[in-house]
Formats: C-alpha cells, sequence, structure tokens
C-alpha cells in the first residue's frame, strides 16, 4: 500500500539551513576540511544563570498553561518595556516551542496575502504554502541594505485588493545582518495603517545589533498593528532549547482565543524546565546582560571583518549591522563564472562547496533570482566558548587579530579569493 501524503507537504524540501548543517556536519565527521558559513548558530556557551536554573528545575514535570508560565510571560514583557520601550501585556504573551513555531501558528490563523521582504528568512515560504496562502516577496535593493523601503511596500499592496494583510519584517535581518533606521520604520508604519497590514516583527536577533544607533522595532511606531516576536535561541544562545515568544498588542486581542485553542491542540505547552531556564534570563538580565554583550561584540567583529574580506576580494556586500550573517553577491565575477558553467546562486554554492569546502547557502533560497549571483554567509563557525577567554577588549581589537581570532574566517575568505583568481 502506497501512503497518499498531503500534496502541500510532500512537495516540500527540507529547510535549506538545517539541510546545510547536517551536510556540513557529515562531511566534517568523514574527514573533510569544511568552512561552515551555512548554519546561523549561536557558538557561545548560555549563560550560567540559565544553565543553572534549568538544573535546578529539571524535577519539574506538570504541564504548563499553553500560554506559558505566567512569571516568564511577565519577565518578558517587563523586559522588552525596559530595553525597547513596548507595552505588551504579559495576558496576551503566549510561549511557545522557538519562535518559528509561533510564526507558523500566526501565518496559519490570520487571513490574508504573507509579504516579506527579498530576501528573507528561509522557512517563511513554505509556511504561506503549507498554509495554501498567496506569498508575496517584495523586491529590495542592495544600495539600501535590503532593507525594505516604505515605497516598496506601498507599490506592493496597491496591487492588493485583500482586505488584511500580513507582513513579516525580520530585523536584524537574516540574510543580510540590516537593521532598519527609526525613519525607515516610521514610513514603513504608516504604509502599514494605510493598507491594514498586521506585521509579524521577528526580532529574535534584536539584542544582536552592533550598528551605530540602539536597536528599534516597528512596534515602537505601529504599536497597534505589531505581533513582535523573539526567544533564546540568538542572543542567549540557546537554539537547542526551542524557546519563543509571540507578543500580541492589546488592539489585536481577538487573535487571543483562538491562538490559545490552536496551541491546545497541537504543542501543548514549551518544556516546563526549560521555561524555568529562560525565567532566569528575562526576570534578572542584569545577571547575563555582560555575557550577551560580550557575544554581540564578538559576532560584531566575525561580521565586520568577512565585510572587509569580502570588499578586498572585489564582493559587493552590504555592511553588517546586526545579527550574524552576510549577504555578499559575486556579480563583478558574473562573466568569469559563466565560462565555468556557473549561471546561477545555486549552482555557486555548489561548486564552492565541492570546490573549496566552503559551505554557504545560495540567494535563492532567501527568495532572490536564482541568476543574482548572491549568497548568505553565517559568521560563526569558531568556537564560541574559546573566544569568551581570548577575546580582548574593545578598546585592545586591531584587524590584524582577526585572523588568529576566527581562522576558519579567514580560510574561509582565502579559499574564495583563490577560487576566484
Amino acid at each position: 500500500m502506497q501512503p497518499v501524503i498531503n500534496n502541500q507537504i510532500d512537495n516540500l524540501k527540507e529547510s535549506a539551513t538545517l539541510f546545510i548543517n547536517q551536510l556540513a556536519l557529515k562531511l566534517r565527521s568523514e574527514g573533510h576540511n569544511i568552512c561552515h558559513l551555512g548554519f546561523g548558530e549561536s557558538p557561545f556557551p548560555v549563560p550560567e544563570p540559565m544553565r543553572i536554573a534549568l538544573q535546578e528545575n529539571a524535577y519539574r514535570k506538570q504541564y504548563i498553561s499553553g500560554y506559558g508560565l505566567p512569571e516568564l510571560r511577565k519577565a518578558v514583557a517587563g523586559f522588552f518595556e525596559s530595553e525597547f520601550g513596548y507595552n505588551y501585556s504579559f495576558e496576551k504573551i503566549f510561549i511557545g516551542p522557538g519562535s518559528k513555531e509561533l510564526i507558523f501558528q500566526l501565518v496559519y490563523l490570520l487571513e490574508g496575502p504573507l509579504m516579506v521582504p527579498a530576501p528573507s528568512w528561509v522557512s517563511y515560504g513554505p509556511q504561506a504554502k503549507i498554509r495554501s496562502k498567496t506569498f508575496i516577496p517584495i523586491p529590495t535593493e542592495r544600495k539600501n541594505g535590503y532593507r525594505l523601503q516604505a515605497e516598496e511596500l506601498e507599490k506592493t499592496c496597491s496591487g492588493l485588493s485583500f482586505p488584511q494583510k500580513l507582513l513579516i519584517l525580520n530585523n536584524p535581518s537574516n540574510p543580510t545582518g540590516s537593521v532598519h533606521t527609526p525613519e525607515e520604520l516610521k514610513d514603513l508604519a504608516e504604509v502599514c495603517r494605510k493598507h491594514a497590514i498586521i506585521v509579524i516583527s521577528d526580532e529574535i536577533y534584536a539584542l544582536t545589533n552592533f550598528g551605530e544607533q540602539p536597536f528599534e522595532g516597528i512596534a515602537k511606531y505601529f504599536p497597534e498593528g505589531t505581533i513582535t516576536t523573539s526567544g533564546v535561541s540568538k542572543a542567549f544562545s540557546a537554539g537547542g532549547w526551542r524557546l519563543g515568544f509571540a507578543m500580541i498588542p492589546d488592539e489585536l486581542a481577538k487573535i487571543v482565543p483562538p491562538l490559545s485553542a490552536f496551541v491546545s491542540e497541537t504543542f501543548s505547552c514549551v518544556s516546563a524546565p526549560i521555561q524555568y531556564g529562560a525565567l532566569a534570563g528575562f526576570e534578572n538580565y542584569d545577571s547575563v546582560r555582560k555575557h550577551v554583550e560580550r557575544c554581540r561584540d564578538i559576532h560584531c567583529a566575525a561580521g565586520h571583518f568577512l565585510h572587509q574580506r569580502f570588499t578586498d576580494i572585489g564582493l559587493n556586500c552590504p555592511k553588517p549591522q546586526g545579527a550574524f550573517y552576510l549577504f555578499p553577491d559575486f556579480e563583478n565575477f558574473k562573466e568569469k563564472l559563466s565560462s565555468r558553467g556557473i549561471t546561477t546562486s545555486e549552482k555557486l554554492s555548489r561548486r564552492l562547496l565541492e570546490e573549496t569546502g566552503v559551505a554557504l547557502l545560495p540567494g535563492s533560497d532567501f527568495y532572490m533570482p536564482n541568476d543574482f549571483l548572491v549568497v548568505r554567509v553565517a559568521s560563526v563557525d569558531y568556537d564560541g566558548a574559546q573566544l569568551l577567554k581570548d577575546f580582548p577588549m574593545k578598546n585592545k581589537l586591531t584587524p590584524e587579530m582577526f585572523p588568529n581570532l576566527f581562522p576558519k574566517l579567514a580560510d574561509a575568505a582565502e579559499r574564495i579569493e583563490k577560487w576566484l583568481s
């Protein structure tokens, strides 16, 4: 007997980020010398207070409300108010098994087409496909650091007749490392009000902002229509804990009961010990602040080092302002690469892995045209625990130190430069 599979799922491919991670790890286990720039997992240890809290609460085995642990929801609400000025009520905060799952539940729950900037994170499109939802990538430009501009959003919305629309804005951005300016957010907010857009603001990298200005999210300028999601996977280096949260404004309170029902029929609740472990970080953020900020400074140095190397090689690459990604393109080498049979970002990434041992992802996985020779680079291939010991204070850091601090990143850039020469 052959099973009949839902066509929406049968045609899905495995998440590109998870696939490249498993492939790179497999190649390394087989003895290949791989520079792993394909997967964005923070390499640092979980902050000590959170790790200890997880151990101390390992005995907890009871189900928790689908909303999540009340103390954690209150701590999250207080943290985002003190750090970013948001005003979310804890009663409208949901704790879930990663922000990825909560974004999916929101995309499934809310009617209307889903818009995302192109480039955007790989999973937004497949999540819309599972729901049979209209998915609209909005092209952005390199000159703007691939940040969505109000006029680009306006142009897209003017051609849509749906009474409600959804926009996912990942800020700071995976895959580009860009961070929106306050002016850009204000302008986007006006377009969102005009066109009845509900924004899902994916701020999983908010604490890894290292630009010149403090991080601001669109909820500051469009509070009535912004659902903010985040979690512990990036700044707290706890991806495997699978804990995220979604914060819903009072004006969208109608979402809360059906989302609660959806949660109750799907994942039920997040592991109790994990919730208590996360509580230690949010309830007393000052106990982990120095650790988080030191990790952020290392992410900054790694990103700026690779940006300089890519620029020296001749790649076009906006300078990252947050997260731990870069989005360099090889358009300056298009003719040379075409003569080698490389005409798509998919072929480019495959040949780089096969011929140089550098693992990264094609821009086409992030909704870019396949003939645009761009790749997504994750700048985290280093020993995070060791770097926390070795990394100098910011005022003593010099560019000459970077190759020794980030040997795999330096090696990857050397391999790419030699391959292109």
